[in-house]
C-alpha cells in the first residue's frame, strides 16, 4: 500500500449507514485491521449498542467495564476505556447494551451532541486512524459521531432499495456540515455483499456510480462466507482467512482510503 504520514494529525472517520445488515461493522473492522497490517496506529470508537465490533475484535462482554457509554456520560476519560484488541497496532473503546438508553439521557445534557468529540480531544494525536462504528440508525449517538469526525465512508448493501436509505444519510450529513461540522464530508460509498453471480448486483453497483460518481469506491466487496465466519471467531476476516475474497477486497479499499487521503493532502 502506498505510504502517508500525517504529521501531528489523526484521521478521523465514522462508518455510518442508517440501515441494519449492510457490512457496516465488517468493513469497520477490517478496513481498521488492514490500515494496522500497514504500520498506522489505529483506534476503533464501538458506539453501537450491539457491541459486534467489540466483539468482533476479540473483547469479551464481560471485559468491558470501562467502556464508550462511561465516556459519553463523562463518566471516566477516554483514555480510561481504551484497551488493545486481539491486532497489533489496533485498539478498541467497547461498546455495552447500556448504550441502548443512551440517547435518552443526552437530551438532558448540555452540549450533547458535542460529547465524543469533546472526549476524544485529550487522544487524538495518540492514533493515525480513528475509526467510529456507528449504529444502524440517525440518532444521537450518530450524530456525535458526526461531530467528532472529518469523513464518513458508507458501506452500501448491492440490494434494490440501496440508494432510497443513501440519499437520507446524505441529507443528514449536509445538515450537520451546515449546522454542527463544516468539514464533514463523504470519503466513500463502498459497495458491499457484492455478487457477481447475480444480475441485480451489477444494476446496483451501476446505478450507485450513476448517482455518486467517483465517491463510489472501485473495490467493491463480495458475499464471502470465510467473513462471514469470522466474528464468531473473535477475528477479524483479514486474521481468519487473508487469503479469502473479502479479506482480499478489504486490503484493497484500504489502499483507496489512503490513496484519497494522500490526493486530499497534496490538493
Amino acid at each position: 500500500m502506498e505510504e502517508l504520514r500525517i504529521v501531528g494529525s489523526s484521521r478521523i472517520l465514522a462508518i455510518a449507514n442508517q440501515k441494519g445488515g449492510v457490512g457496516k461493522t465488517t468493513t469497520a473492522i477490517n478496513l481498521a485491521t488492514a490500515l494496522a497490517a500497514v504500520g498506522k496506529s489505529v483506534l476503533i470508537v464501538d458506539i453501537d449498542p450491539q457491541g459486534n465490533a467489540s466483539t468482533g475484535l476479540g473483547v469479551d462482554r464481560f471485559n468491558r467495564e470501562k467502556n464508550v457509554y462511561d465516556v459519553i456520560m463523562g463518566h471516566i476519560p477516554m483514555a480510561d476505556a481504551v484497551c488493545e484488541s486481539v491486532i497489533p497496532n489496533l485498539d478498541l473503546v467497547p461498546s455495552t447494551p447500556d448504550l441502548t438508553g443512551a440517547e435518552l439521557e443526552l437530551i438532558e445534557m448540555d452540549r450533547r451532541s458535542h460529547r465524543l468529540v469533546e472526549a476524544l480531544a485529550p487522544i487524538k494525536g495518540n492514533y493515525d486512524y480513528i475509526l467510529f462504528d456507528c449504529p444502524p440508525s440517525l440518532n444521537l449517538l450518530t450524530l456525535n459521531a458526526l461531530v467528532a469526525v472529518q469523513s464518513v465512508i458508507v458501506p452500501l448493501q448491492c440490494e434494490f432499495f440501496a440508494l432510497e436509505g443513501l440519499s437520507l444519510l446524505i441529507k443528514t450529513i449536509e445538515r450537520v456540515r451546515t449546522t454542527l461540522n463544516p468539514s464533514l464530508e463523504i470519503q466513500g460509498v463502498v459497495l458491499t455483499m457484492f455478487d457477481k453471480r447475480n444480475k441485480l448486483s451489477d444494476q446496483v453497483a451501476q446505478d450507485v456510480r450513476e448517482y455518486l460518481g467517483d465517491k463510489v469506491y472501485q473495490t467493491v466487496i463480495p458475499r464471502n462466507v470465510r467473513v462471514s465466519e469470522a466474528p464468531s471467531h473473535g477475528k477479524p476476516a483479514l486474521i481468519y482467512d487473508h487469503r479469502c475474497a473479502g479479506s482480499q477486497a478489504y486490503i484493497k479499499l484500504a489502499s483507496e482510503v489512503i490513496r484519497r487521503e494522500k490526493r486530499q493532502f497534496a490538493a
